[in-house]
């Protein structure tokens, strides 16, 4: 659901950096978006996560604790970095997960 979320954001703002860069509340929502992501994750099982070992379960969790402790310490281009190549397969992945 999160990652449909940001890429709902990511296409109402055309995948734009700038508009990204420029725009604290779609900067905000996305990373509230990475935030639940992350702490989903932390609930994950131990048998969920082994069925897509590639995926990175314990950076995604550093990645919530990150953006919750140092908010003003995101580097945005770091952040849409993640946005635009990181979500998109995550969520592929758990959409495998869950058609198992």
């Amino acid at each position: 659901m999160y990652c449909r979320r940001i890429a709902d954001n990511l296409e109402r703002y055309h995948h734009d950096f700038s508009a990204f860069e420029n725009d604290h509340l779609f900067q905000d929502a996305c990373c509230m978006c990475v935030v639940q992501i992350g702490e989903l994750v932390s609930q994950l099982s131990d048998d969920v996560k082994q069925k897509k070992p590639a995926v990175p379960w314990r950076i995604i969790k550093d990645t919530r604790n990150f953006y919750v402790h140092a908010y003003g310490a995101i580097d945005v281009a770091a952040v849409w970095d993640t946005l635009e190549h990181d979500i998109p397969s995550l969520k592929v992945a758990c959409e495998a997960i869950l058609e198992r």
